[in-house]
């Protein structure tokens, strides 16, 4: 106990008289931090709206204008002994006009100079998760699409797919950034405690002389690294935080609309851990480097 709050007192020394050279390797820690703060809150509100969707799937039916009523019941029959529809909403061409003019509003004014209603008729069909992971959904969709009267179909469950095989590959290219950015900051958080060091080249050479452990010569320097890495990491979790809230202020009305009546989430405490956690690992290791230069 009295080698670490000996090192965390000499540290925090240290770091009130590096002043420039302090604040650029907090700094490096904090941009190393914000990038993979950023790059989970995205992931995480992307996963989260990712599962919300694929709960709710459904493929829509769009029927063709000149479609009978004999044709529309055969294709809500197909639906409905399927097995594994929750619900199904038919929705008239009239119908589809009015919501387009109520969820596109500035665009609303474009369809009264239409000479007729373009907006197909359609049957809204909403699967449950476990036709999706089977993959009977999608034998539905194909044996609804060639049905009479049917001019086309749309199934969520596509595009969803796509959004999530895009949303891993942000997610891979944002750690490896996040990676090269955390060894940058390592490397200078390293430097800035070497000139630590060198500052204090006569006392450590007085330490050994008296023979000082290991652990007072080099915590000090480790100690250093650490709290300029939470340092930095709790200031990237500060800009973090301000970001989301500028953010959910200008645009959290579209994206409600956007999210069908959902919201973003900021991190949850487990990942703030995370990331506070992995800058003073990553504000350690650089200490640890320079301090091998001490004994």
């Amino acid at each position: 106990m009295r080698a670490i709050d000996y090192a965390l007192r000499e540290a925090w020394a240290s770091i009130v008289r590096g002043g420039r050279s302090t604040v650029f390797a907090v700094t490096a820690i904090a941009l190393a931090a914000l990038v993979l703060g950023a790059l989970l809150l995205l992931t995480w509100n992307a996963d989260r709206i990712v599962a919300q969707w694929t709960s709710a799937t459904e493929f829509s039916v769009f029927l063709r204008d000149d479609a009978t009523s004999e044709q529309r019941g055969a294709i809500e029959t197909a639906v409905d002994q399927s097995g594994f529809v929750d619900g199904r909403e038919y929705v008239s061409k009239a119908q589809a006009l009015a919501r387009f003019r109520q969820q596109f509003t500035d665009l609303a004014p474009l369809t009264d100079d239409l000479d007729a209603n373009p907006f197909p008729a359609s049957l809204e069909v909403r699967v449950r998760a476990d036709a999706n992971r089977t993959g009977r959904a999608d034998a539905l969709v194909q044996q609804v699409a060639v049905l009479p009267g049917v001019a086309d179909v749309r199934y969520d469950r596509e595009w969803i797919t796509r959004v999530a095989g895009g949303l891993n590959a942000v997610r891979r290219a944002g750690f490896i950034l996040a990676l090269l950015m955390a060894i940058a900051a390592a490397v200078t958080v390293a430097a800035v405690v070497r000139l630590g060091l060198h500052a204090r080249q006569d006392e450590i050479e007085l330490m050994k002389l008296v023979g000082s452990p290991v652990a007072f010569i080099r915590g000090p320097f480790i100690a250093e690294g650490l709290l300029q890495g939470g340092v930095g990491a709790l200031l990237a979790i500060l800009m973090l935080w301000l970001g989301f809230a500028v953010a959910g202020a200008w645009w959290g009305r579209d994206l409600a609309v956007m999210l069908d009546g959902g919201s973003l989430g900021f991190l949850p405490v487990q990942q703030v851990f995370l990331i506070v956690g992995g800058g003073m690992l990553v504000g350690a290791a650089g200490g640890f480097a320079a301090s091998r230069h001490a004994t």
